[in-house]
């Protein structure tokens, strides 16, 4: 408190909040040089970048979990941009995979309650990317599979049924989509994109980071830099600089 008021504390300084929500593709993203990473280093001094990815979960799980993450609130602390990303659980073969697996159907309309509840508690839909699940590399994955002493249990067509329902719900809610079932395999191995089959190697992560900056660029690009470049820090009085209302 001494010092708060030896400095005559400004008003509380607020970032702005990017938050990711998915499956492991997001959980993992913040590891060495992860998409996540990239995107909270690119916004450094201007947003915060929230991971809130959960390995293996499904749309059915993230529908009900949601709440829990977002509420409507101090307007302060509604995020930016929101990333939703899955489907990679979702598509995997019912008779392999029972307890990942959510039916075509359901998984469209998961994903529009999410959109609907973000809209609800004031994130609008022009402030929400929709991801496509990846395409699945079915050789590299199906060697993870027998390590685990399972069939393989995803298929890359079943995958792109997803991708394509993710697309029309991103057309019916009006919200952004990354459609990288089909820019992926628009190289000709994209295998290389995954680290087994499924999962992002480094290349998918630059891949994916390229692909998703743009589209974040347009929500964040009107923030400013927080608190003044140390160059302009009035030197003589700092605090004019730094506890003012011009934050950039």
């Amino acid at each position: 408190m001494a010092l708060c008021e030896a400095a005559g504390c400004g008003s509380a300084l607020v970032w702005p909040r990017v938050l990711l929500f998915g499956d492991s593709i997001t959980q993992f993203s913040f590891q060495q040089g992860g998409w996540g990473a990239s995107l909270a280093d690119k916004l450094v001094r201007k947003c915060d970048v929230l991971n809130r990815g959960f390995s293996g979960y499904n749309t059915r799980w993230a529908k009900i979990i949601l709440p829990r993450l977002i509420r409507k609130g101090n307007s302060l602390d509604t995020p930016v941009a929101v990333t939703v990303f899955f489907g990679a659980n979702d598509s995997a073969l019912k008779d392999e995979n029972p307890k990942q697996h959510i039916a075509l159907d359901e998984y469209a309309a998961n994903l529009k309650s999410m959109v609907q509840y973000l809209k609800s508690v004031d994130i609008p839909e022009n402030r929400v990317i929709l991801i496509t699940p990846t395409p699945l590399c079915e050789t590299a994955w199906e060697k993870q599979c027998i390590i685990q002493g399972c069939k393989l249990n995803r298929l890359n067509s079943v995958v792109g049924e997803y991708a394509n329902a993710c697309l029309q719900v991103a057309q019916d809610c009006g919200t952004d989509v990354l459609d990288l079932w089909t820019l992926m395999q628009e190289s000709q191995d994209f295998s290389s994109y995954l680290s087994d089959g499924l999962h992002l190697s480094s290349k998918g992560n630059e891949f994916l980071f390229s692909h998703l900056w743009p589209l974040i660029e347009k929500k964040v690009s009107s923030l400013p830099l927080l608190l003044p470049y140390w160059r302009d820090v009035a030197e003589a009085n700092p605090e004019l600089s730094l506890l003012g209302d011009g934050d950039h």
